[in-house]
């Protein structure tokens, strides 16, 4: 049984209990009107057995036209509970005039839902109106009252009887006198549902009406609206048919029926204090009115102002530059209004005016968590972030941060005493725009950013190591479309040094050479490039589907080789890391039942290869499995590779990374109770080598063991999701280990207990 079901029913017996324990006998039509009935709740719509099954949005809309709640209902869990306390203390109490015994009344009192309150007669004719709208014009609707053991209350059952649909046909448009008329005509021909010939709806009629309204204003004609356009429907001249004639009002104003060029653009960009002194600036594109003292390049105004003096007005152009200025991040208002130019008497112009007002530049973030890990690491977390958001007047992001970490284990067994911790000072610096050749394909509608980065980390294993990492990169943000991003990050230059180590950790790697060779200190210059597609299909379906690629090495390898440098090649007297990486992974999600309730799917695959200079990919660059984003079932890096599963070192995570991934997740969400909702899942993945390493026997992949060698695990989950924040607790439970449990079977778990992992996390694991 799903976690939702068992809450609605423990609620349910729960009120139920309580309602037995008040009164079970006390009447609830005591107060009833002799003419009237107690409304018992809906019994349900019918439709007649010889019709065409009517569509399920139409259904639906009858149903929920119809389906009014009685007094014993709870909305919250659409359940008919046994007993209306409410409707009990109108019956049976009076109503008293001070006191708790009236404040009490006031809380729980309702006045009884009477079959005359519901008026079935109505919900009829609302019936026969949702099927006139949707092309059954035929249709006809009934009731009847559906009598219990007590004759004072009734149920209401609906029938329904379809008949056939009408279909539609546009016969006839707006003559061909005007630009206007033209231009409209040509849209119509073009929709999608005017030329599909399919069943008469207002709703959809209503539809194609704003998308050619939409397109008319990104076309010149700004003051145009949807109800300007009239159908008149004829279902008499053809019978079984609606015949179409597109028309427009003739009340419609004058200005809308008006097609308008741009005329002037002023951006005003005030400061965030307030006041200052007016500066004029004239752009290419509009003229700037600067209150100083502030910073604003001026050529902001032609990087994100799509208005051009003189193009024809477009709804579009106000939409695009509403969302560069906000993606800038430096103003905290942003206004676009057009006004008609009422001095230029030639031509009509819309007169553009952007108002802005800076926001504070400087942000400043404080966050401090804690974190208690299933390898029984406790401690604290902190991080401090300052960002300035306009640090040279163009957009420019200066970002600095500081993060640290701080966590001890307490010795179990052979395991010491010890702390840990780790400290990372990053900075950055984000461009709103690319700072590349022109042949570098960008969009003219979405913003661009160039990102320059510098970040030094030091990680302190007091019982293992201590490990330095300095990092570098320049990365290209650029979108071509609404649904593709696009990442390309030409170099990225990681060094890391691992400066002590102690002997329990050098005896772990002199037994694992491969693994030791990973933790080698070197640098690692790359070239990353990340592709990602994202895209919601009506309101039904999204897909998401992510591709990186990247490579290190190669470029200071081929240097070498051309000035004739052979063996193991150095940077800064140092080995360079040489590989290549790639890795995919798709999600696609699908609303279930109508409502808020989503089965979410995931499949991931990646891999990594080391040649030339390296005989490892960097540990740092390797894949991993388990988590509370991956195999939920099982902890982080404590399954694979393969079947590959050392007891001895179990307490360790040095060689439970592979060079190959693969994971697959089904996931089911469902709404609970407001920002409540659950979620049960399925996880399945590992990780494997494509090289054989003698030391961790059963961790190479292979076809013949591989379905024997994927995790396997379930679970449930509650996510607390306020749109902004959503914060999630799953717990996993194991099903199958890779690795051997001296347990036979698929089921291979050494006990239900030891096959939970409990993981809390911020976001949704994909």
């Amino acid at each position: 049984m799903s976690a939702n079901k068992i809450m609605k029913a423990s609620l349910r017996a729960v009120v139920a209990l309580l309602a037995i324990g008040l009164t079970a006998a006390c009447s609830t039509t005591r107060r009833i009107p002799d003419d009237e009935l107690l409304y018992n709740g809906l019994k349900g719509v019918e439709i007649a057995e010889d019709s065409v099954g009517l569509p399920a949005a139409i259904e639906s809309s009858i149903k929920s036209a119809v389906d009014v709640p009685p007094n014993n209902y709870w909305k919250l869990l659409r359940w008919h509970y046994p007993f209306p306390l409410g409707l009990w203390v109108y019956n049976n109490w009076s109503n008293p005039k001070s006191g708790l015994k009236h404040w009490l009344y006031e809380k729980l009192v309702a006045e009884p839902v009477l079959v005359s309150d519901v008026r079935p007669e109505v919900r009829m004719k609302m019936i026969d109106e949702i099927l006139d709208n949707n092309g059954y014009f035929r249709g006809t609707a009934g009731y009847e009252l559906v009598k219990g053991r007590n004759p004072r209350k009734a149920k209401i059952r609906y029938t329904v009887t379809p008949g056939p649909a009408y279909p539609m046909e546009v016969v006839s448009l707006l003559p061909d006198t005007t630009a206007l008329n033209r231009m409209i005509d040509s849209l119509a021909l073009r929709d999608p549902y005017l030329t599909s010939r399919t069943r008469y709806s207002t709703d959809s009629l209503n539809i194609a009406r704003t998308r050619i309204t939409n397109s008319l204003r990104n076309r010149g004609y700004y003051f145009f609206r949807p109800d300007y356009i009239e159908y008149l429907a004829d279902s008499i001249a053809d019978p079984g048919r609606i015949l179409l004639k597109i028309m427009l009002d003739s009340n419609a104003p004058k200005m809308a029926l008006q097609r308008y060029r741009t005329g002037k653009v002023v951006v005003v960009a005030n400061r965030h204090a307030g006041g200052g002194v007016a500066d004029t600036i004239a752009t290419p594109r509009a003229t700037l009115i600067q209150m100083k003292p502030s910073k604003f390049r001026s050529k902001l105004i032609p990087e994100n102002v799509t208005f051009r003096p003189g193009r024809v007005f477009s709804v579009r152009d106000m939409n695009r530059t509403q969302s560069n200025l906000s993606r800038l991040g430096i103003f905290n208002s942003i206004n676009i209004a057009a006004v008609p130019d009422t001095t230029n008497t030639r031509e009509r112009l819309l007169n553009v005016f952007v108002d802005c007002t800076f926001d504070a530049p400087w942000e400043a973030a404080f966050e401090v968590n804690g974190s208690s890990k299933s390898n029984s690491y406790i401690g604290p977390g902190l991080s401090f972030k300052v960002t300035n958001n306009n640090i040279f007047g163009g957009g420019e992001q200066l970002t600095v941060g500081l993060t640290g970490t701080y966590e001890w284990q307490t010795g179990h067994g052979r395991q010491l005493i010890f702390n840990s911790y780790e400290i990372g000072l990053n900075a950055s610096l984000a461009m709103p725009r690319l700072i590349a050749p022109k042949f570098v394909p960008r969009s003219r509608f979405q913003l661009s950013w160039t990102r320059f980065q510098l970040g030094a980390d030091l990680l302190n294993r007091p019982h293992y190591f201590k490990m330095a990492q300095f990092n570098a990169s320049v990365n290209y943000d650029w979108r071509l479309s609404r649904h593709v991003s696009n990442t390309f990050t030409p170099i990225k230059l990681t060094y890391t040094n691992l400066m002590h180590t102690t002997a329990v950790f050098d005896s772990i790697m002199n037994a694992n050479p491969a693994v030791a060779q990973s933790f080698q200190s070197q640098y690692i210059p790359q070239m990353i490039y990340s592709y990602v597609y994202d895209r919601s299909f009506g309101r039904d379906n999204q897909l998401n589907w992510q591709f990186t690629v990247q490579e290190a090495g190669n470029v200071f390898w081929a240097i070498y080789r051309a000035c004739g440098k052979k063996g193991e090649k150095e940077l800064f007297g140092t080995p360079f890391s040489q590989f290549v990486k790639g890795a995919t992974q798709l999600v696609y999600g699908r609303r279930v039942g109508g409502g808020d309730s989503w089965l979410v799917s995931r499949v991931a695959v990646g891999a990594a290869h080391a040649y030339g200079n390296s005989t490892q990919v960097p540990y740092a660059e390797q894949f991993y499995c388990g988590g509370a984003n991956s195999v939920r079932a099982f902890t982080v890096r404590s399954i694979g590779p393969g079947s590959y599963h050392d007891p001895a070192t179990e307490d360790t995570y040095f060689d439970q990374t592979g060079t190959f991934k693969f994971e697959a997740n089904v996931e089911y969400r469902f709404p609970i109770v407001g920002p409540l909702h659950g979620a049960l899942f399925l996880d399945a993945g590992n990780v494997w080598l494509l090289k054989d390493d003698p030391q961790r026997p059963g961790g190479q992949l292979k076809a013949s063991t591989f379905l024997n060698d994927i995790a396997l695990g379930t679970g449930a989950g509650l996510r607390f999701d306020i749109g902004m924040l959503v914060v999630r607790g799953d717990l996993g439970i194991g099903i199958h280990a890779p690795y051997d449990t001296d347990r036979s079977g698929y089921y291979n778990m050494k006990s239900f207990g030891k096959s939970l992992a409990f993981h809390l996390a911020i976001g949704y694991p994909f």
